[in-house]
């Protein structure tokens, strides 16, 4: 029984409180920490961050790393102000850009001028101008966006004709209501401006009236497109008959120039000859008639003198032919 080792008897460890300068430093460690976690945030370059000190507003910060009080005591909310928006109205776009095939009549579907209906389908572009008027001025923003847009193009096709909205007035309707949505934009203070809007299709209703309107939108496009052929012929054509023309009246003009001074000289010489035919009328038709002699006979083509009394004068003929071969 000696022999015997004695009984095993278990015995929790014992709790070693740490020091007083560990739990310093822990401490320390947790508050660097949670300061460096809840004290820094950065602002993309598309963005502006506005701070809030115990939920009032504060400041406004531009793009960066920057430091705020910790552990919630300012908050940082970034709004994109650099990003232009989209929203579009009667359609939705896909995750990638294309447009869904589901419509949303409730949007799109309007009245116009002259009691037709006409399904138009648009985007609008904005930009958030003033981050603290968007984050508190207005609480439901994009609804709000979305209903003054959709007053603004109903009342813009109310006042026109059908085929005033599907023909010219279409850039009118885009630039006015642009315009008169940053207007009613502006009176609530929403801090977005819109930068465009385009209108994307509008149609007629479907069926029968539908089809009539595209024949006679064709029908337009060809018009269109006749108007466009024959202004390039036209000038193509004009500035070459004009070139032709102002070429002849310049070779016309050239002509009647040399005509002109030719008759001058004629004159010049003429009235030259007659002041010394003037002078001396003898001496000078004899000198006259001497030069036409000589003008003649120079000319290779001489003549045959004879006696005006002579009946048959080709002996002389022969004996000149004679006298010339000698």
């Amino acid at each position: 029984m000696s022999d015997r080792n004695p009984p095993f008897t278990y015995r929790p460890p014992q709790f070693k409180m740490p020091s007083r300068k560990t739990l310093t430093t822990i401490i320390l460690g947790v508050l660097i920490v949670g300061m460096l976690a809840t004290g820094i945030y950065q602002v993309d370059q598309r963005e502006e961050a506005v701070i809030l000190l115990l939920g009032k507003f504060n400041r406004i910060t531009g793009p960066g790393l920057h430091m705020k009080l910790p552990f919630g005591l300012e908050r940082n909310y970034n709004v994109p102000t650099q990003v232009i928006q989209n929203m579009s109205f009667g359609f939705r776009t896909n995750e990638y850009g294309g447009s869904q095939t589901n419509d949303y009549p409730d949007e799109s579907v309007m009245l116009t001028g002259d009691l037709n209906i006409v399904d138009v389908e648009w985007i609008i572009q904005y930009r958030i101008t003033d981050p603290r008027a968007w984050l508190f001025n207005v609480l439901e923003k994009e609804k709000t966006i979305r209903d003054i847009s959709q007053s603004t193009l109903n009342m813009l096709v109310g006042d026109r004709t059908i085929m005033d909205v599907i023909g010219e007035e279409r850039n009118n309707i885009e630039l006015q209501g642009q315009e008169l949505m940053n207007s009613v934009l502006g009176s609530y203070n929403l801090g977005v401006n819109v930068i465009a809007v385009k209108l994307r299709n509008i149609v007629p209703p479907r069926g029968e009236v539908q089809d009539a309107f595209e024949d006679v939108t064709k029908a337009q496009q060809d018009m269109n497109r006749f108007i466009n052929e024959g202004k390039e012929a036209y000038n193509n054509e004009i500035p070459k008959a004009r070139g032709q023309a102002d070429q002849i009246v310049q070779e016309a003009m050239g002509y009647s120039k040399e005509r002109v001074n030719q008759a001058q000289g004629e004159a010049a010489r003429f009235n030259s000859v007659y002041e010394e035919y003037a002078k001396s009328k003898d001496i000078t038709k004899t000198r006259l008639y001497i030069e036409m002699i000589e003008s003649v006979l120079k000319s290779g083509n001489a003549g045959d003198l004879v006696d005006k009394n002579l009946e048959n004068f080709l002996p002389l003929k022969n004996l000149q032919s004679q006298g010339g071969a000698r």
